[in-house]
């Protein structure tokens, strides 16, 4: 079994066959401008008809999943997509861009000398390549492959549900909802275009890489900024708390839930 097989089914409880994996098509992203190349994993609902408009769900990986194979970002998550029942129920674009080996998808400044690791957020500063040409592939899906633009979704975990975070600030016109799952953000820099996305935030409480305070914060302000936010913290659970988060029974029709504002 390979090792991303192996690890699919740890963690989620069923084997994610070979068979399973290549419904996710491999694509890459060229960057037009820059000749920047993005490879991500694209899973296409069944009897996907191109002139009709679907749903985007964007998924950012954490660090751990970083690489040029284009599968390891398929390692937290992805069976979600692929159940019958959300296939049939939800019919979506589902995406899984891959991030480079040295890149990040937040801009953040990391030390990780600590425990938790410490993180020094900025949206003053320019964000990262990867998280750019994220914003590209989302434009060019939307345009090529029957997106409904009121309905584009993003989550992430840990170092994903930063960039989950960071993606809602920098294009606040572009999600209706975000799910961000044990990362954090710049809390200095939300304002009032924050508020025109939905958030269910998660984290896991006794998470020993980033501290769950990240979440908390990021809950506080959007509440201060009377936002649309549910959160969700798991008490005994630490930084895998995504395979709580993607066993909501919620997690799907709450996404659905929602339309752009």
């Amino acid at each position: 079994m390979k090792p991303i097989i192996l690890c699919l089914y740890l963690v989620f409880g069923f084997n994610l066959s070979a068979q399973d994996v290549s419904q996710y098509q491999k694509k890459v992203y060229q960057n037009p401008e820059t000749s920047y190349s993005l490879p991500y994993r694209i899973l296409f609902p069944e009897n996907y008809n191109a002139s009709k408009k679907y749903p985007l769900i964007l998924v950012l990986h954490g660090a751990g999943e970083r690489g040029a194979d284009n599968e390891r970002q398929l390692t937290h998550g992805s069976t979600l997509f692929l159940q019958e029942i959300n296939r049939k129920n939800f019919p979506s674009i589902v995406v899984f861009p891959q991030c480079p080996e040295n890149e990040f998808w937040s801009s953040a400044a990391i030390d990780r000398s600590t425990k938790p690791v410490t993180f020094v957020f900025d949206y003053s500063l320019p964000p990262t390549a990867s998280l750019t040409n994220v914003t590209g592939l989302i434009t060019k899906l939307i345009k090529e492959e029957g997106v409904d633009a009121s309905k584009v979704y993003i989550t992430g975990l840990s170092m994903g549900g930063m960039g989950t975070f960071e993606m809602v600030y920098r294009n606040p016109n572009l999600f209706a909802a975000a799910m961000p799952i044990c990362g954090g953000g710049d809390t200095g820099r939300y304002d009032q275009r924050i508020l025109k996305t939905s958030f269910w935030i998660f984290h896991g409480g006794l998470d020993p890489v980033v501290d769950v305070k990240w979440s908390r914060e990021m809950v506080d302000k959007l509440k201060q900024l009377n936002g649309d936010v549910t959160y969700s913290e798991y008490p005994a659970v630490q930084h895998d708390s995504w395979t709580n988060a993607f066993a909501e029974p919620k997690f799907m029709s709450w996404l659905f839930s929602h339309q752009r504002r």
